[in-house]
């Protein structure tokens, strides 16, 4: 086996789209237990911003960009199951997939199936994970219940909805601007409320009886928290599972009683993707919803890999629909 040079992007210190850069260096032979993969297609992710600004923080200098797809040009000597030529992708965690070539465990990576194609699945394998985790494992969503959706025309929110639909959820979508509402519309939402003209909370009573809804996937954090609370049924549970605006922070538990005893949750998908057969089965369940035709996904702008610190310029900014794509 033999090292090459890969091209990959940067940080040397946390901040805006500015501290990304590319660097040339020298990838050497897979470790025992790794494989070397080109970079067919790089998914790009709310979670990559919080990296680069250093709310989740890791040692410095380091990689960006946690999913993507690939063809594995080599496999260590203790790999077993992958071979030269599998079609693979990862999800995470380890870091770095903003780059023409990396090295990584075989442990973090999937088998593609033959009937999905690699902008599909890069576009589609956090996003769509994180939906599995969050709908089955997290708030187990049952037929009839009423939910709402934060942020339904992102790309976690649009997968999120078509996967509620598909479990039988009675599903409220929110989103931010006019423009984004048919997005949510064609996701399957059954009622979307625009949160720059309408009051959240009183919509989501209004549309529920008066009861709230019983599960709220929140992405965007601080910013939506206080009507996350104002929507929520009484005993229902508040998935917060993003900082899209802001971490949420300083919450007092007094909160949740004062609202109906509710429950609230910060999960990550790597807690649910841990164990080899949960990442078995979520990722099975993930495909078979995608054959089926019950999920799909939206890719809304495909960049350049190199012109990354725009795409995250577009994305901080919400101009971004859908699922965004990096191609090298």
């Amino acid at each position: 086996m033999t090292s090459i040079t890969a091209r990959m992007a940067q940080i040397d210190q946390y901040g805006g789209p500015e501290m990304i850069h590319w660097v040339e260096d020298v990838l050497p032979a897979p470790a025992p237990d790794e494989v070397r993969i080109r970079t067919t297609a790089v998914g790009l992710n709310f979670i990559d911003t919080y990296h680069r600004r250093g709310i989740y923080p890791f040692p410095l200098p380091m990689g960006l960009g946690v999913e993507g797809a690939g063809v594995i040009e080599q496999v260590g000597s203790a790999v077993t199951g992958f071979a030269p030529g599998d079609r693979v992708a990862t999800l995470g965690p380890a870091m770095g997939a903003y780059a023409t070539h990396r090295n990584l465990p075989a442990a973090q990576l999937f088998h593609v199936p033959d009937d999905i194609d690699d902008e599909t699945v890069a576009a589609i394998m956090l996003k769509g994970c994180t939906a599995e985790f969050l709908v089955e494992r997290c708030g187990k969503v049952e037929a009839g219940w009423p939910v709402l959706v934060h942020a339904a025309a992102g790309g976690v929110g649009q997968l999120l909805v078509q996967w509620l639909k598909a479990v039988g959820a009675i599903v409220i979508g929110a989103v931010g601007h006019p423009d984004k509402a048919a997005i949510a519309t064609r996701a399957g939402a059954d009622h979307v409320i625009v949160t720059d003209s309408e009051d959240l909370a009183t919509r989501v009573r209004d549309i529920t009886g008066g009861a709230g809804v019983r599960v709220v996937f929140d992405g965007v954090g601080m910013a939506t928290w206080e009507a996350s609370l104002a929507a929520t049924a009484r005993c229902g549970l508040i998935i917060s599972y993003g900082n899209a605006s802001a971490p949420v922070t300083g919450v007092a538990l007094g909160q949740l009683a004062a609202h109906g005893s509710l429950f609230v949750t910060r999960p990550t998908l790597y807690d649910y993707y841990g164990a080899p057969a949960e990442r078995q089965a979520g990722s099975a369940r993930l495909f078979d919803m995608l054959r089926s035709g019950k999920l799909s996904v939206t890719i809304g702008q495909r960049y350049p890999l190199e012109a990354v610190a725009q795409a995250h310029r577009d994305l901080e900014a919400r101009r971004t629909t859908g699922s965004t794509l990096l191609l090298p």
